[in-house]
């Protein structure tokens, strides 16, 4: 009997130790947000995701963002019950019919209690001037959704902080705002 209880404490040390090692493992090949990544969307969504991730690290401080020409253009953007996006960040330099990866037109960040900003994800747009085709543009796999009231294409991808409604969900219910605006798209 008690070889056979040390036997059972061995192997759930065994599992225990496998698991915490699998944690880890997964925590470094996905970024240490096992929330976002992987995303259940396949392969190819989750390498878009990190290499929109890894272009876009640096950007975890506004100061970061600005040096690089993104320019705060909304305040803290809600649309209750739907949820929130957060502020917008947007370098004008990208608007074009190109979307790339690399380059997203906008950064969305959350303003934090003790008033940081959070880098919570991106957003693709082109404006709708611009466009020429009758499909809509696309990044991702995705169609970007067309939105006349701002005269932009647009698509939000929630690298950073997970949407409980979906990776490319315009709206998330775990943003919040602490300054309320009225703005949406």
């Amino acid at each position: 009997m008690k070889n056979q209880l040390s036997a059972w404490m061995l192997l759930v040390m065994v599992v225990a130790l496998v698991g915490v090692s699998e944690a880890q493992t997964s925590d470094k090949t996905m970024g240490g947000t096992p929330a976002v990544l992987p995303s259940g969307l396949g392969e190819a969504v989750d390498r878009d995701l990190m290499a929109i991730r890894d272009a876009t690290a640096r950007f975890k401080s506004t100061k970061a963002a600005e040096a690089a020409g993104y320019k705060q253009v909304t305040g803290c953007v809600e649309h209750q019950p739907a949820g929130a996006m957060g502020y917008h960040f947007q370098n004008n330099d990208l608007l074009d019919t190109t979307l790339d990866l690399g380059h997203p037109e906008v950064l969305v960040y959350e303003k934090m209690p003790d008033g940081s900003f959070q880098l919570n994800g991106v957003e693709f747009l082109v404006p709708i001037s611009a466009w020429k085709s009758s499909e809509p543009p696309r990044i991702m796999g995705q169609a970007l959704t067309k939105a006349d009231s701002i005269g932009f294409w647009f698509l939000h991808v929630w690298t950073w902080k997970p949407s409980p409604s979906g990776l490319f969900a315009p709206w998330n219910h775990d943003v919040k705002c602490l300054e309320t605006s009225s703005m949406s798209h």
